[in-house]
């Protein structure tokens, strides 16, 4: 067999490989977005409330970013495609426990504490695996264009998928569906293959994974505080900084002796680039997670819509994404990364203010659409971009730390995008079109700062994409 040849089969083989690993990253998206439209249905038979359902979705995702870290770093210690396996397993755990909670308290511990580890435990892997199997930057492109493409249509499409299986059955067979691909992904996952051995003997900085966890969990409890009780607020927000501080001094204090921390320092210092990007990363998932959240809950709570047909509006969005996602290919081959996450973020403001403008005074469903269709649009052209500026940024040796602190980073986002809006939100339900219009407007300042790190970013030259599947 010839050299061209021996390449080809293992350019296929690898090919393969990516089948799961992008299917993981859409069932977790889609998991953090497709209780949205479950808000009323969920509420009336678990005998809860708006709030408690938001509760739910976000320790889902604060869970995922809380863990994120500890659990990147797990992965060289207990083995990439171990992680990915054990994280597939406690997620499907999660989604047949919440299929057949009885109530709010069930349904937490099913969604947002199992299905909220097992994703920490095989995201990190479905990034590291990707980074260390696509080993050229024009592959490794095309194959984070395929997973964050997957993702962001994981998110864009669990409103509509779950509203049509609510609507047509349960809300609890939104979660068996889960499963089903849970078990599909294990399957396909048994022929991915780990390229770098597991380290047992690595040491696991245990102190540090708590602090940090802490820290993160303190700071959003005080955010989820602020419609009842300001001053809790303001103590959980300085209580949980305090924390994360203590954190950082206890991660410097142990590279200072010598010891292997939680999380390197080296990692921030002198990577300009690749700090300003994870900051466009954490505020992408805020803007889409937080205006996902509120749409929804203004639809369904507001506007009385039933769950498919606030999954229906919600596919102006699916469209955006799909549709800048399927260019990213050739987008990256023409522009620069940093253009194009300037671009993203200016079409995804823009559709909010779209959003708000065509909304107000209008009860017709189809004033959503322009809106979301744009933020959806933004938000396509610039995931691939930023994952790909932060991952290329460090060596195999780092793949792991990087990988957890960038999907902390953006579940992070995810995170404060439900609790920040959220709150607004519910806090507001009295005066329901104001608070809306507060919500959204928040969202736009934030999405201001991402614009801002980017246009920090320094000018590189354009990834090379491929013109076929590579």
């Amino acid at each position: 067999m010839t050299d061209a040849a021996d390449r080809q089969t293992v350019s296929a083989s690898v090919r393969k490989m990516l089948v799961p690993l992008a299917l993981a990253q859409f069932i977790c998206s889609f998991a953090g977005s497709n209780m949205n439209v479950m808000i009323n249905d969920i509420s009336h038979d678990l005998h809860t409330s708006v709030q408690g359902v938001q509760v739910c979705i976000t320790l889902f995702l604060l869970v995922m970013a809380a863990l994120m870290i500890p659990c990147g770093k797990l992965t060289d210690k207990l083995g990439r495609k171990r992680c990915l396996t054990l994280g597939l397993s406690i997620y499907g755990a999660g989604a047949v426990l919440s299929a057949l909670a009885p109530g709010l308290g069930v349904l937490i511990l099913g969604n947002s504490i199992f299905e909220g580890v097992g994703t920490a435990l095989l995201i990190p892997p479905v990034y590291i695996l990707t980074t260390m199997l696509f080993t050229d930057m024009k592959s490794r492109a095309w194959a984070f264009g395929v997973i964050s493409a997957l993702g962001g249509i994981g998110a864009a499409t669990g409103p509509l998928i779950g509203g049509v299986i609510t609507t047509a059955s349960s809300w609890r067979v939104a979660f068996v569906f889960q499963a089903a691909v849970i078990v599909v992904i294990v399957i396909l996952a048994r022929k991915v293959i780990d390229p770098v051995p597991a380290d047992p003997a690595r040491p696991f900085d245990t102190v540090g994974a708590i602090l940090s966890a802490a820290g993160l969990v303190i700071v959003v409890a005080g955010i989820l505080a602020a419609d009842n009780n300001l001053a809790l607020m303001a103590v959980l927000l300085v209580a949980g900084a305090l924390v994360l501080a203590g954190f950082f001094a206890w991660v410097r204090s142990r590279e200072r002796a010598g010891k292997e921390a939680l999380l390197s320092t080296a990692l921030f210092r002198n990577h300009r680039t690749s700090n300003l990007a994870m900051v466009t990363q954490n505020v992408q998932w805020l803007l889409l997670m937080g205006s996902s959240f509120v749409v929804s809950a203004y639809l369904q709570v507001v506007r009385h819509y039933n769950a498919i047909q606030t999954g229906v509006i919600f596919t102006a969005a699916t469209v955006g994404i799909l549709l800048s996602s399927l260019a990213a290919g050739r987008l990256a081959k023409r522009y620069q990364q940093r253009t194009l996450i300037l671009t993203g973020f200016v079409t995804a403001i823009a559709g909010v203010f779209v959003l708000l403008a065509m909304v107000k005074g209008h009860p017709g469903a189809w004033y959503f659409a322009p809106g979301l269709f744009l933020i959806g649009l933004g938000l396509g052209v610039m995931l691939t971009p930023s994952v790909n500026v932060v991952q290329s940024a460090f060596p195999e040796q780092l793949q792991g730390e990087i990988s957890g602190v960038s999907r902390s980073v953006s579940n992070l986002g995810s995170c404060f995008g439900t609790a920040i809006a959220g709150t607004i939100l519910v806090s507001g339900l009295a005066n329901p079109t104001r608070s809306y219009g507060v919500a959204m407007i928040v969202l736009a300042f934030i999405g201001l700062v991402g614009l801002g790190a980017t246009i920090l970013l320094p000018a590189s030259e354009p990834i090379p994409a491929s013109d076929t599947v590579a």
